[in-house]
């Protein structure tokens, strides 16, 4: 009985969908046809004779949604299952037709990845109607390719879900930092939520013409374990897509959209504390994202910070943009900062920056300097205000990312730091 869809994922290199294709041998008589989804160079015809060629598809994804891809492709199969294998992923030669079962009451079969002492668990075998049921994310809502099944997994609830040790290999198996770090994250889907109810914690964030980014900011809060109490969202009047991107969570009901004309930064995130009830903020930038954990990290943090702290802020994991994908540079810790000379003197933005909402609202909220209206280093304006009064409490933890890129406003204005230092009271 031919019921699997085999599809096969962004393999760059040849050698290793060659032996992928081979891999399935095994479980040929099961295999209704092959799909092979690549986004580069397209691969040689004839690679092997793994599979029939009416039943072998190539299909160029080069500037597709992968996700969307996958997606709209899952739900006009007629095959009641999909085999998934991806990047340098095959099927060990002990494989048999039996080797893929799910009892009535299971929707997945997954395996175990490992880099260094490293381990996501990522799904291989699925029913069809399980991924229509639960989508997945799309490609731009993520910060990695990687992360594009090992995401959806921790929608299945774990009653339907069994794994299986060695289930697939890997060729040529990457221990670069890069992929550590990318495995780092990921493993976090996996952990169980810690549901800290106190204190309550929002999530704000303004959005100027960041389109290329912004769904992996907000998909990021989406995608906790614990959810914040409010994610407030304002587009700055956007000149791109990005408010046709926001649109896509318009109708979810953790999310509140808001929409102005550009006013700045420090305009927009005064209007959204206006509309913050919790007891704690964190402000989330549109171009960068928060490990899967960040809310429950900084709620554990938040239940013992006293009471005179103002500001808890941690490490910064932070990444350059290359072309379709992010490398990792460095993890920037923190230090503790005891007053204004410290703050102007640091080396790296303050992040992320976790506000006690009575406070920060009692000093007026994010401060418009007459230096660029407001609409630079509106981060160190407020600190700057803050810590005149209060005290600001590092703790050593490790859950947001910073997206190096040349659109980035800050950057673009390096060369202004000097003036704007000068006109800080």
């Amino acid at each position: 009985m031919r019921d699997i869809t085999a599809i096969l994922i962004d393999y760059s290199d040849q050698a290793a969908l060659s032996r992928a294709l081979n891999s399935l041998r095994p479980i040929r008589s099961r295999i209704s046809s092959v799909m092979v989804l690549y986004r580069h160079e397209r691969p040689s015809d004839g690679l092997t004779d793994a599979v029939d060629s009416d039943h072998l598809q190539l299909i160029s994804a080069q500037g597709e949604d992968m996700g969307k891809w996958l997606q709209e492709t899952i739900n006009t199969l007629a095959t009641p299952f999909v085999l998934w294998l991806s990047g340098r992923d095959y099927l060990p030669a002990a494989t048999t037709p039996d080797t893929f079962q799910l009892d009535d009451n299971q929707t997945v079969l997954g395996t175990f990845k490992q880099r260094r002492n490293t381990t996501i668990q990522t799904p291989v075998f699925v029913r069809t109607s399980r991924v229509s049921e639960k989508p997945l994310n799309l490609s731009s809502e993520l910060p990695f390719q990687e992360a594009l099944l090992p995401s959806w997994l921790i929608r299945v609830p774990d009653s339907e879900k069994i794994f299986k040790e060695g289930l697939v290999k890997e060729a040529g198996i990457s221990h670069e930092r890069d992929t550590v770090e990318t495995y780092q994250f990921m493993q976090k889907y996996q952990l169980e939520p810690a549901h800290i109810e106190r204190p309550s914690l929002t999530v704000i964030m303004p959005a100027y013409n960041m389109a290329a980014y912004v769904q992996t900011a907000v998909a990021s809060t989406l995608l906790q374990h614990d959810q914040p109490d409010q994610l407030l969202i304002m587009d700055d009047g956007s000149t791109d897509a990005t408010h046709e991107r926001l649109q896509r969570y318009s109708q979810d009901r953790r999310v509140q959209l808001f929409q102005q004309e550009n006013s700045g930064k420090a305009r927009a995130l005064n209007r959204l504390l206006a509309h913050v009830t919790s007891d704690f903020i964190l402000e989330l930038d549109a171009d960068d994202w928060l490990d899967p954990d960040a809310i429950s990290v900084i709620k554990t943090h938040l239940a013992r910070l006293p009471a005179d702290r103002a500001v808890l802020y941690g490490n910064l994991r932070l990444w350059k943009q290359l072309s379709g994908t992010v490398q990792f540079k460095q993890l920037a810790r923190g230090m503790p900062v005891s007053g204004r000379n410290d703050l102007l003197a640091y080396r790296f933005p303050l992040g992320p920056r976790v506000y006690r909402t009575s406070l920060l609202k009692r000093k007026g909220g994010f401060p418009v300097s007459d230096f660029a209206d407001g609409r630079l280093y509106e981060d160190v304006s407020t600190l700057n205000r803050l810590i005149k009064h209060h005290r600001f409490q590092y703790e050593d933890f490790t859950v947001y990312n910073v997206r190096k890129h040349s659109e980035s406003i800050t950057k673009q204005n390096d060369a202004h730091w000097r003036d704007f230092l000068k006109s800080l009271d």
